[in-house]
C-alpha cells in the first residue's frame, strides 16, 4: 500500500482534490436546496407542500448513480453538454438535498409549537419567527443527523468515478490498471477517504457538544 501511495502520490492527490471540491460544492448546494425544500414541506400552502414532498420522495427513491447518469447522458442529449465532474457533482447535490430536506424538516417540526405561537403573539411575522426563533433551535437538534449526511456525501462522491469525474476512485481505477495491484490501490484510497471523513466526524461531534448541550 505504501509503495502505491509514494509512487502515485501526485495522481492520488489530484483525485483527492477533485473529491474534496465536489464534496464541498455538493455540501453547500445540498444544504441550501435541502433547507429550501424542508421549508416548502411545512408551508401553509398546500400546493407548496405537495411540491416539496414530491421532490423529496422522488429523489430519495432514485439511486444516486441513476441521477448522476441522467445528467451525464440525458441532459447533454437535449439541453447542454456537461463534463463528468459537473454531472457527478450535480447528481450528488440533488441526491443529498432530499435527505437533508427530511432532516431539517424533522428538526423544525420537533421545536415546540409554542415557540412559533409566542413569536407571532409579540408581533413577529411568520418568516421572522422562523428565522430568529424556530430555525436556530432546529439546527441544534439536527446537527448529529446532518453530520451523518455530510459524511455520507463525501463517501458518495465516489460516484464521480462512473462518469470520469477524476475523483479518488477514478484515479484508483487508473492506478490499478497500471500496476495490477488492485488490493493495495483501493486500500490506499480508503486511507485517503479516512483523511477526509475523520476530521469531519470529529468536527460534527464538537459542534454537537457545543451547540446541542448549550
Amino acid at each position: 500500500m505504501f509503495s502505491i501511495i509514494t509512487d502515485h502520490w501526485a495522481t492520488l492527490c489530484a483525485g483527492l482534490g477533485y473529491t474534496l471540491m465536489a464534496s464541498l460544492i455538493a455540501l453547500v448546494g445540498s444544504l441550501v436546496i435541502g433547507t429550501a425544500f424542508a421549508l416548502m414541506e411545512i408551508s401553509h400552502r398546500k400546493w407548496v407542500r405537495l411540491i416539496g414532498r414530491a421532490y423529496v420522495e422522488l429523489i430519495r427513491n432514485i439511486p444516486l448513480l441513476v441521477i448522476t447518469m441522467a445528467f451525464f447522458v440525458i441532459v447533454p442529449m437535449f439541453i447542454v453538454k456537461v463534463d463528468g465532474f459537473t454531472a457527478g457533482t450535480i447528481g450528488l447535490t440533488i441526491y443529498t438535498s432530499a435527505f437533508i430536506a427530511e432532516t431539517v424538516r424533522a428538526g423544525i417540526e420537533s421545536v415546540a409549537v409554542g415557540q412559533m405561537e409566542g413569536a407571532r403573539s409579540v408581533g413577529m411575522s411568520y418568516t421572522q419567527a422562523m428565522v430568529h426563533i424556530v430555525f436556530p433551535q432546529a439546527i441544534k437538534i439536527v446537527i448529529p443527523p446532518l453530520g451523518n449526511q455530510f459524511i455520507n456525501l463525501v463517501k458518495n462522491s465516489s460516484v464521480l468515478a462512473f462518469v470520469a469525474g477524476f475523483d479518488l476512485m477514478y484515479q484508483a481505477k487508473i492506478i490499478a490498471n497500471l500496476t495490477f495491484d488492485t488490493f493495495d490501490t483501493y486500500l490506499a484510497v480508503g486511507v485517503f477517504y479516512l483523511v477526509l471523513t475523520m476530521p469531519l466526524s470529529y468536527l460534527m461531534r464538537y459542534l454537537e457538544k457545543k451547540w446541542v448541550t448549550a
